[in-house]
């Protein structure tokens, strides 16, 4: 098993930003109080995971298959 500093290395300096921006936002979304959201605003945090987890799985298969 690979520990970050390992996986890390492995990432180019583009990698490195999206992964952080990706991080970032799932930080932002665990310190969020939901209740106090407005749906509209409810609606801006899905869809702002939902890029996320779609860049980093996108970011995983880049590490997967890199052609």
């Amino acid at each position: 098993m690979h520990d970050l500093p390992d996986i890390r290395a492995r990432l180019s300096p583009s990698q490195q930003l999206r992964h952080d921006a990706d991080t970032q936002i799932l930080a932002r979304t665990r310190v969020a109080d939901l209740a106090a959201l407005t749906p509209a605003s409810s609606i801006c945090m899905i869809e702002s995971l939902r890029s996320a987890l779609d860049d980093a799985l996108r970011l995983i298969g880049e590490l997967i298959d890199p052609t």
